[in-house]
């Protein structure tokens, strides 16, 4: 296999599977009714990426190797580790034989917080559960959101539309998730991908930080169902209005009905479905 390149700023249609970031270039076999023809396929690479935070190892996940600044910014802000990116000091990222090593170094203030997420770590994983050490904790307070904004009916679905020419590596592989911010009236604003759903929406959430951009000013649009973990990551961002394409499960309902997120689930070219609503009419 050889790595290639990356590239995730334009549409999918504009970048061969060869020329992508995030892809490894395979030989393959397809297999037809009546034959057997060689030909080459990109996969989506995953790789190991460890975190490193005040010199002390906090988490290893598997995840898409692009984008690893804003991974590792929205990851730490999910985390609630950190408030702003301001409370960074510092972020290297190296490659290893093994896999990436992402190293942060928080201000002093954020350290406690740090010790004591470590100290409940049972598990590695940015799902938002894992380390978590008792049921008690899956319930832990979140803030409310601000009531959502005013999103058209027609906003949503012209969103749905776009998102597919916006997913690039995902065109190449087959095999990603994607995490969008369109504004109020459903223009894309970024998008970021990613072998895991959780990292897709880590990305976005760092990247539209480094990018001073408030996602209370508009939504996301995620390509994968809809778990409390996700909703968790999305009260925590600001963001207070969320549209996936596949289903929600029982408990991200309740958390969203709880947080006063807007959550719509089930997104198809014909229809939607609202299952927690606090939207301005």
């Amino acid at each position: 296999m050889t790595s290639v390149p990356a590239s995730n700023d334009q549409p999918a249609e504009a970048i061969p599977a060869k020329a992508l970031g995030g892809s490894l270039v395979t030989e393959v076999v397809r297999i037809g009714l009546d034959e057997r023809t060689a030909a080459h396929r990109a996969l989506p690479e995953e790789a190991a990426i460890a975190f490193e935070i005040n010199g002390r190892s906090y988490a290893v996940m598997m995840g898409s190797p692009v984008d690893l600044a804003d991974f590792a910014l929205g990851f730490v802000l999910s985390e609630q580790l950190v408030h702003t990116s301001s409370d960074i000091l510092e972020l290297n990222l190296r490659e290893t034989e093994h896999g990436w090593l992402v190293k942060l170094w928080l201000e002093e203030k954020c350290a406690a917080s740090v010790i004591r997420r470590i100290r409940l770590r049972t598990a590695e994983g940015s799902c938002g559960l894992c380390g978590l050490q008792s049921l008690a904790q899956v319930h832990r307070p979140l803030p409310r959101v601000q009531k959502a904004p005013s999103v058209s009916d027609t906003a949503l679905f012209s969103a749905l539309a776009s998102l597919r020419k916006h997913q690039p590596l995902n065109a190449a592989t087959g095999g990603t998730h994607a995490a969008a911010f369109y504004d109020r009236d459903g223009h894309i604003q970024l998008l970021r991908e990613d072998v895991g759903r959780h990292n897709a929406l880590d990305k976005l959430i760092g990247a539209l930080a480094s990018a001073g951009q408030s996602p209370a000013e508009g939504f996301f649009l995620l390509t994968s169902r809809c778990s409390y973990e996700l909703v968790e990551k999305t009260v925590i961002a600001g963001c207070s209005l969320l549209v996936t394409v596949s289903t929600a499960t029982s408990l991200a309902v309740d958390r969203a009905q709880a947080c006063g997120l807007t959550l719509i689930a089930l997104a198809r070219s014909d229809a939607m479905l609202e299952v927690s609503s606090a939207r301005d009419e």
